[in-house]
């Protein structure tokens, strides 16, 4: 089976995105995890995204498609699905997704919609904090680290990202409720659209995203 999540930022989809995959047995592709693991590699997928994101701009559609394809049609996906988080973010995205899965027998089957309230996301995004090693997630209040600015997982240093904080998370929401929200129709005309409450606790979106898959399924 392969998944999209969709959803804001501060919406916990990178975390609700690795629990759902470990539960059942997915490979969690996020394109932003993609994206630094090329430019680290020094490929050519990683040179043309770094030059976009040294100026400050989205790295374009067909950039974007073509990395995320080379992914997960690979050899190492070919008998697993895929759960993918943080992409597609456009229609035009979405549609080049569907037409390269397509030509090898596959398509999305089921896409879930983490829904929360923006006064919400705007107060988790002030509360955001990032590991710099492997970049895991935390929340001041909802889910802090044991110890104060270090990471549970690697002891890495906690810090918080420039566009989590003022005008810009107002513009990276500004971007999602404009644009990225109008994949919730395309995949709704699809009837492959499950949309779960994620103003829960972390254990109750978790299972209410299980239960939404087991809806896709029927």
């Amino acid at each position: 089976m392969n998944i999209i999540l969709i959803g804001a930022q501060g919406s916990g989809k990178g975390t609700q995105a690795e629990r759902l995959a470990h539960s059942l047995g997915m490979h969690h592709v996020s394109s932003g995890d993609l994206f630094r693991k090329e430019s680290e590699a020094g490929t050519e997928f990683g040179k043309q995204a770094q030059s976009y994101f040294d100026r400050g701009e989205l790295v374009p559609d067909d950039l974007t498609v073509a990395m995320v394809l080379k992914h997960i049609l690979s050899d190492k996906y070919v008998h697993d699905g895929v759960l993918l988080d943080g992409f597609p973010r456009t229609i035009a995205q979405a549609k080049a997704l569907d037409q390269g899965l397509l030509r090898v027998g596959r398509s999305i089957e089921c896409s879930l919609y983490l829904e929360v309230p923006r006064e919400e996301l705007l107060h988790r995004l002030s509360g955001r904090y990032i590991c710099r090693a492997h970049q895991h997630v935390y929340n001041i209040e909802t889910n802090p680290p044991k110890n104060p600015g270090i990471c549970d997982l690697d002891g890495s240093e906690l810090y918080q990202r420039a566009d989590d904080k003022g005008e810009a998370i107002q513009k990276r929401l500004d971007t999602f409720f404009n644009e990225t929200i109008r994949l919730l129709d395309y995949y709704e005309q699809q009837h492959k659209l499950q949309t779960v409450n994620g103003n829960q606790s972390i254990e109750q979106v978790s299972q209410s995203l299980i239960d939404a898959v087991q809806g896709c399924r029927k």
